[in-house]
């Protein structure tokens, strides 16, 4: 086990190297410079000179990758923002916080609700209630989030006058993002659970159970549902890490701020720490996440802790 997170971690080391020079390139080589943006076309080339050299624009791009690289390796500086000249770092902990509480809200949403609902689909094949559970999802899964997003406000903000169209000071803030970000995680979620039941329901351990008498509930709640749940479990850690930086359309529609409307802010100002520091910030949560789920793999299924003790971490 201890071998296979260690590779594992080596990987994530080898992944975020590979997101930070995609991104450095991507940022690098897009027409427009830091010193241009901040003072404008009016201003002059030797101020423009004068701020891209204060922010080492200056520099090739090979020194200017792994000065950045090196300052986060060996000082833990994710650099300082152009626009606010305030260390990268404390603009990610003002924003994420917003982003984390949206994320958690949408993929509980979608969790309870969907997990529940796919079972019930599942168990009750062909009904009434499995038709109009599968359509619902094609029809949210087809939707997109900003249209959805728009729509919600246009209904519960600017006709019903219900809920606020942005800010995010409380609760109540949260709750029109909530539902959009989590319709389309939903209902391919909802799709997943249903396939998965439906295959397990049908395995020879589950007629043996029927056969001996067991109760239909005591069945699905406890023989049939832990073993639906593992790629159930992959999707929703996924979906979570995802949502982490997938909410950036959802943030900006709502005007919410958060790390997708840090992001989207500074790749329009062209702000390279602040993009390269969020980037790598959340390519690292989301593979911390993907690696817990593997963890939780172990704990679910008994056969991949067996392997884990035998093989000695041989799985990757």
């Amino acid at each position: 086990m201890y071998k296979y997170i260690g590779k594992r971690l080596l990987y994530m080391v080898l992944v975020l190297l590979g997101v930070a020079f995609l991104v450095f390139t991507i940022l690098s080589f897009t027409p427009g410079d830091p010193g241009t943006i901040i003072l404008g076309i009016t201003a002059s080339p030797e101020d423009i000179a004068a701020l891209n050299k204060e922010f080492g624009y200056d520099q090739p791009f090979l020194i200017r990758f792994f000065d950045y690289i090196g300052n986060i390796i060996f000082h833990f500086d994710l650099g300082i923002s152009y626009q606010s000249r305030q260390p990268v770092i404390d603009d990610i902990i003002a924003r994420f916080p917003n982003t984390l509480l949206l994320t958690v809200l949408s993929m509980s949403v979608s969790a309870v609700v969907e997990i529940f609902l796919g079972v019930i689909s599942a168990v009750r094949q062909y009904s009434v209630l499995d038709h109009f559970c599968v359509i619902t999802a094609l029809v949210f899964a087809s939707v997109p989030g900003f249209w959805l997003a728009l729509m919600l406000i246009m209904v519960f903000s600017l006709k019903l006058r219900m809920l606020p169209s942005f800010g995010a000071d409380d609760l109540i803030h949260f709750i029109l993002p909530t539902v959009t970000v989590s319709a389309g995680s939903a209902a391919s979620l909802l799709r997943l659970t249903r396939s998965a039941m439906l295959e397990t329901i049908r395995q020879e351990y589950i007629k043996t159970a029927k056969a001996k008498g067991a109760s239909e509930k005591r069945i699905i709640w406890k023989h049939a549902m832990k073993n639906a749940m593992l790629p159930v479990v992959t999707t929703l850690g996924t979906s979570f890490g995802a949502s982490l930086g997938g909410a950036i359309i959802t943030e900006t529609v709502f005007a919410m701020p958060g790390m997708g409307l840090l992001i989207t802010t500074a790749i329009r100002q062209k702000d390279i720490p602040v993009v390269m520091g969020s980037t790598l910030f959340l390519a690292f949560l989301f593979s911390v996440i993907i690696l817990i789920v593997d963890i939780l793999y172990a704990f679910i299924d008994p056969r991949i802790m067996a392997k884990y003790k035998n093989g000695g971490g041989r799985r990757g």
